[in-house]
This record gives structure tokens, sequence and C-alpha cells, in this order.
């Protein structure tokens, strides 16, 4: 018999769920010691078994308790011995063996197939549940992110398109030939606005400051944020200046400093 057979039998059930005759018991010892895969199915079997036992094991409550014990005494008063007369014993007369049909057999073989793979089906529900769920958190969250960006998005292009708004781009110095940067000035209230994105990464330990040229002398605008949580910065509000020549922007190893102490990047006139 091949090792599938073995397997689609049913007797590896009745052998689980001691429910096999003597010579079925021998056979799957016999089968499992001979075919890996059955003594793998076998151990599935039980495992099965096992676990739909521990999850529906049930403790009894003391009434259930006292009345089996109330019920054992009973038994034991009412089959106590009569004097009678001794009887002889009968020969050659042997106690009736009462065995399990095979077709009984069978259908709990059946059954506990059904069980183990209810068992199956039920963690398979399970499992697909607990992914269903952690890719809706995901989409969630993606979702709440895309929604941030969304806003931060508008926000930039309300800044951009204002009919007020006055572009200032920011070139690059000799400390940083490629860098740049570029301000929005708004002609009716001075509000600042700074696009620092292609800024290089400050390094360790320093950050951009703004300047604003007032009169000729350098006036702080406020520190700049090149990255968020590895996202490069858009744009940015910076101190107001109802007046200015021109804009700059250096490498500070100090924050808010009142004059420039580090190189310059990039600068820009009005």
């Amino acid at each position: 018999m091949k090792p599938q057979d073995i397997i689609s039998s049913g007797i590896l059930e009745l052998y689980a769920a001691g429910l096999a005759s003597e010579q079925e018991q021998r056979d799957v010892q016999a089968y499992v010691a001979q075919y890996p895969e059955v003594a793998e199915e076998l151990e599935q079997i039980e495992s099965g078994m096992e676990l739909y036992a521990r999850a529906f094991a049930k403790q009894p409550s003391d009434s259930v308790k006292e009345k089996v014990f109330a019920r054992i005494n009973n038994e034991q008063v009412e089959s106590a011995p009569v004097a009678t007369a001794p009887v002889k014993p009968e020969k050659n007369i042997s106690a009736p063996v009462i065995g399990i049909a095979p077709y009984w057999k069978y259908a709990a073989a059946a059954s506990v197939a059904l069980l183990i793979g209810s068992i199956a089906v039920n963690i398979m529900l399970y499992n697909k549940s607990n992914d269903i769920s952690q890719n809706l958190q995901q989409t969630q969250q993606e979702l709440a992110s895309l929604k941030d960006e969304n806003k931060t998005m508008e926000g930039d292009m309300a800044v951009v398109q204002n009919k007020f708004s006055k572009p200032v781009s920011l070139k690059g110095l000799e400390a940083a030939p490629d860098a740049a940067a570029k301000i929005f000035w708004m002609e009716n209230t001075g509000e600042v606005y700074l696009d620092p994105s292609n800024l290089p990464e400050a390094p360790a330990g320093k950050q951009y400051q703004l300047w604003g040229i007032v009169d000729g002398k350098p006036v702080s605008g406020g520190m700049i944020l090149t990255s968020k949580k590895g996202d490069k910065f858009r744009i940015q509000k910076m101190k107001t200046f109802g007046k200015v020549d021109a804009f700059a922007i250096t490498l500070e190893s100090e924050p808010d400093n009142t004059s420039p102490k580090g190189p310059m990047f990039v600068m820009g006139k009005m």
C-alpha cells in the first residue's frame, strides 16, 4: 500500500482515536516506521485532536461530582451479595466479546477527519482575518500619510500661486556652487517663505540659518529645517521682513546666531 493510500484510508484517524483493532494498530505502527510522511500525518492528526480537546475542555461543577459519587454509592448498596445456593459454573462457556462494527469504525474515522479539517479551516480563516486586519491598518496609515502630504502640497501651492508672492532665487556660492534655494516674499505683508529642498544635507551637529540683508547688515531670519523623517522639507515660513535688500543662507554650528559665523552657501538679491 502506498503512503497516500494509507493516509486517505482513515486508519490513522482510527488509531489516533483509539478505535483501531490490534492488527490495525500493528499495521499503523509498521507504516509509521516505514514512511516518514505517514508518521508526519499521524502526528498532525494527534495534535489536532489534542488542540480540539483543550479548546473545548470544561471543568465539571461540584454538583456533578456529588451526583456521580451518590450514584456510585447507591449502586454499591444495590449490588451487595445476597446469600444464595452456589451455582456450579458450566464448562466450555466463554464470555461474549463485544466488538465495534467496521462501519462504525470508519464513521468515527470520518468524524475525526472532519473535525481535524474543521480545525484547520478555522486556523486558516483566523490567520486570514489577521492578515486582512493588518493590511487594513497599513492602508489606513498610508492614507493618513497621503492626506498629510496632500495638505502640505496644498499649502505650498497657496504660497507659490499667491498674487502677492515675489520669488527670489538664491544661487550657490563658493562654499557650495551646486546649492540653491528659493524665497517667496509676500509684498503685501512682508512674510517670507523658503524652499530649502535644493540645499545639501546639513552635516551632523550643524544647521542652516537664513539671513535678510537690511540696510547692508545681516538680520537673522531663523533656523532652517531641511529634512523630516527622511523626507525633504519643502516650503516653510521664516521671519517676516517688511524691507530687505537680499537673502542669504549660512551653515552654522550653533542655532539662533545674531550674526553669521559659518560659511555662506547661497545668496540672492531682491
